[in-house]
């Protein structure tokens, strides 16, 4: 699972994503990211952000059938950061855990169900502490979630 690329996607991302089942970005997608992605999975599933195309024919939020529940992605901008996991979690009750974007900030909270997920920046765009990622281990009897958190990236000099 990934967000806010804003038009870059880490290469060290997309090496470590690459043959996932199911690829997930959370919104705030920005130019030739999709082209990037096409190669890393056989399903892709992008929902819109705040910051993409209106045109973009991507949804506002999708549901996924996984082993064990379903996932809701959606950007999360909907919401204040205040109110934003119980807004979700009303929103969306029935879900195993619900993925969002939009803060950048990566968010693992299974306090509740559904859980609330943010994999944060997978971009150069306010990567708090560096660019990351969700991995998400869909059982039929329990779902595990791992955080990987990257370096950032050294600008580069022309």
């Amino acid at each position: 699972m990934i967000a806010d690329t804003h038009g870059m996607l880490d290469t060290r991302i997309a090496e470590a994503v690459a043959g996932a089942d199911v690829l997930v970005h959370a919104g705030d997608v920005g130019n030739d990211v999709v082209a990037a992605m096409t190669p890393l999975s056989e399903r892709l599933v992008i929902v819109h952000g705040n910051n993409d195309p209106q045109d973009s024919g991507w949804p506002q939020s999708e549901t996924l059938d996984l082993p064990g529940g379903q996932l809701v992605v959606i950007h999360g901008h909907q919401w204040p950061a205040k109110t934003r996991h119980r807004k979700l979690r009303e929103q969306f009750p029935d879900a195993g855990a619900v993925v969002c974007g939009h803060s950048h900030r990566r968010v693992i909270d299974q306090d509740v169900e559904p859980w609330v997920l943010n994999p944060g920046a997978a971009g150069r765009t306010r990567a708090y502490g560096g660019p990351g990622w969700l991995e998400l281990i869909a059982g039929t009897d329990e779902w595990q979630v791992r955080g990987h958190d990257l370096a950032p990236m050294k600008n580069k000099r022309r």
